[in-house]
C-alpha cells in the first residue's frame, strides 16, 4: 500500500476525491482515507503543519496500515536562488534544521538515535517522481529539503538554513515523516511545489500561489499512482 501526506486541506483533497469506495479511519485526530485509485491501495492522510504532527501521523500510518512506501506532498518556500515559485524540488535528502545540540558539541541538525544530519530519500522513487514531474512540463530540482516548526519568511533565516545545510527548500514536514520512515525501514520519498521565496514577500507570495503550487504537487502524485498499477 502507498501512503500518502500532506499537512494541508488544499494538499490532499483532490487526492481523497479520487479514492474509489473509501474507508475512513481516525487515530490521533487524524483522518486516514484508505481505497483505491486507478486500482493501486492508497492510505492518504492530512497530518497538519509541524514535525510533531507529521511525526504522529506517519507513525500511526505505519503502525495501522499495511504501508510499503510513503510519500509526502506539498508545498514549500524556495532557499535557493536557483529554485522559484512554481518549481518542483524533489528531495535528495532531508534535514531538521531547527534541532540545535551544537551547545554539546554536536553539528547544527544533528539527530540523535538516528547519527545523522541528513535522511537519505528512496533513490527509486524519487527518480520516478521526477521523470513524471519533467514529463508534465515541470522544472525540477534534486536537493535537500530543509524542516522547521517555523513559517520561513525572514531573509536571515532563508540564508543561514542555505549556508548551513545547502538545501534547495524549506516546509515543516517533510523530514519529520523522513525521521520517523528511517526509524521503520520503510521507503520514503518528498515532493515539493514552490510557493513563495521564503523571504520578506513570502506573506503575499504564500496566499496567492500556495493552490497553484498544491495543485502541481498533486497532478504528479496522481501521475505517479497510475504508473504503479502498471
Amino acid at each position: 500500500m502507498l501512503g500518502i501526506i500532506g499537512a494541508m486541506d488544499v494538499e490532499v483533497q483532490q487526492i481523497k476525491e479520487k479514492i474509489s469506495n473509501p474507508v475512513i479511519r481516525d487515530i490521533a485526530g487524524i483522518s486516514f482515507v484508505n481505497g483505491l485509485i486507478e486500482d493501486v491501495m492508497v492510505c492518504v492522510a492530512q497530518c497538519n503543519p509541524g514535525k510533531v504532527n507529521a511525526a504522529l501521523c506517519t507513525q500511526a500510518m505505519i503502525d495501522h496500515f499495511d504501508v510499503d512506501k510513503i510519500i509526502n506532498i506539498g508545498v514549500a518556500c524556495s532557499l535557493s536562488k536557483d529554485v522559484v515559485i512554481k518549481n518542483i524540488v524533489v528531495a535528495n535528502d532531508v534535514c531538521e534544521y531547527d534541532i540545535d545540540i551544537t551547545a554539546l558539541g554536536e553539528p547544527r541538525g544533528y539527530i540523535n538515535g538516528l547519527g545523522k544530519i541528513k535522511i537519505d530519500t528512496d533513490f527509486e522513487i524519487s527518480e520516478k517522481i521526477a521523470k513524471i514531474a519533467k514529463e508534465l512540463g515541470e522544472t525540477v530540482h534534486f536537493g535537500t529539503i530543509a524542516s522547521g516548526d517555523t513559517f520561513i519568511a525572514d531573509d536571515n533565516l532563508k540564508s543561514e538554513i542555505s549556508t548551513i545545510f545547502n538545501a534547495n527548500c524549506g516546509e515543516m514536514e517533510g523530514a519529520a515523516i523522513g525521521h520517523v520512515c528511517n526509524a521503520n525501514e520503510i521507503p520514503f520519498a518528498v515532493l515539493r511545489s514552490i510557493s513563495d521565496g521564503g523571504d520578506e514577500n513570502s506573506l503575499i507570495d504564500y496566499p496567492t500561489f500556495k493552490k497553484i503550487a498544491a495543485e502541481k504537487s498533486t497532478a504528479i502524485i496522481l501521475k505517479y499512482i497510475e504508473s504503479e498499477k502498471e
